[in-house]
């Protein structure tokens, strides 16, 4: 685990990152792809936190490798997933995304589209949705979590803001992986760039992403110049 705040701890699964809220108790920000629960447990371990505080878990969107086995550590866990209610119809569905997605330029989305999301089943073990989040939504837990609706990669997908620690979990509105810049699919891309500028109005001095490497100082600022141009 990598710690990039007081409350709020970066876990890599190798192409994605999911993230652990402590306060109270533990929260769990998506969950990775069908098969993680292993890797997401013996990271925290290590790290010296026990997976069975995990008392709730937030999906940023429904996507397979975000959502893969929310169902399984939902039941495990018995930990009540949070979703955003646009998405929140797919995860109870099974149903992983939205098609048609828009694939962003470049020749790096291009292969990554090809070789590991277009051939991706768009499904996911269903699972219940216990709690429907709203733009604008604070949950309780770290000082307030705020929840911030980012549409264009998926129509529910959701950032979160730890307002006192200054910290945006970016989940796909964008990626860093090479750089700042658009994470692969969009199904709406423009509104995807609207979305980003709308989070990067908020006041946060860190980012953490669902692919790639933290920003670690300036993000609001960094974001905001990279996508209004």
């Amino acid at each position: 685990m990598k710690r990039i705040s007081s409350s709020l701890y970066q876990i890599s699964l190798g192409t994605v990152n999911v993230f652990l809220i402590e306060g109270k108790d533990l929260t769990l920000v998506d969950t990775g792809t069908k098969g993680s629960e292993a890797r997401i447990f013996k990271a925290m371990q290590k790290g010296g936190k026990d997976p069975q505080d995990i008392k709730r878990i937030i999906l940023t969107h429904s996507h397979p490798d975000h959502a893969g086995c929310a169902a399984s550590l939902s039941g495990q866990l018995n930990a009540p997933l949070y979703a955003h209610q646009e998405d929140a119809l797919l995860v109870e569905q099974g149903i992983a995304g939205r098609l048609q997605n828009q694939v962003s330029p470049g020749l790096f989305h291009k292969f990554v589209f090809s070789f590991f999301i277009k051939k991706a089943p768009l499904e996911i073990s269903p699972a219940s949705v216990h709690e429907r989040l709203a733009d604008g939504d604070t949950i309780p837990l770290a000082g307030g979590l705020e929840v911030i609706h980012t549409p264009g990669h998926s129509a529910g997908h959701i950032a979160l803001l730890l307002k006192d620690e200054g910290v945006l979990i970016a989940g796909d509105i964008c990626a860093k992986l090479i750089g700042l810049g658009l994470s692969t699919v969009y199904e709406d891309r423009e509104l995807g760039i609207q979305s980003i500028l709308k989070a990067a109005n908020y006041d946060f001095d860190k980012a953490v992403f669902g692919h790639g490497s933290p920003l670690m100082q300036s993000a609001n600022r960094k974001i905001k110049e990279k996508f209004s141009s």
